[in-house]
């Protein structure tokens, strides 16, 4: 399971990175949406799966961190999520207005010559 979830986190990242490197900025954002989800999602699996367990414990006397899931990489990725919907929606306004500007969306405003 582990190295299935692996290979999909690495596949998603190199499809980001290659997305970036592409003309057109809303390619671009696409690009920058997909390495932000493989990275939340790395943060989300580096706190371990763990089913059906509690996230927290609220009793009192010995605790025993294998039977509780690790509650911080999921309030991590949450925050992560909210961030990047806001940065999203920033970029998307400012890639709207560049459009207004130059009349084109290529990332360095120039049309590519077929």
């Amino acid at each position: 399971m582990e190295a299935v979830i692996a290979i999909a986190i690495g596949i998603m990242f190199g499809a980001g990175v290659w997305l970036i490197l592409r003309p057109r900025t809303f390619q671009v954002i696409t690009g920058l949406l997909l390495i932000s989800y493989a990275v939340n999602l790395f943060i989300f699996i580096m706190g371990r799966i763990s089913i059906n367990q509690a996230p927290l414990t609220l009793g009192g006397g010995e605790i025993d961190p294998a039977l509780y899931a690790d509650p911080l990489p999921q309030a991590l990725v949450l925050t992560a999520i909210v961030i990047g919907f806001a940065t999203t929606a920033l970029y998307l306004v400012v890639m709207i207005g560049a459009r207004g500007l130059t009349g084109t969306d290529h990332v360095d405003g120039k049309e590519m010559d077929k």
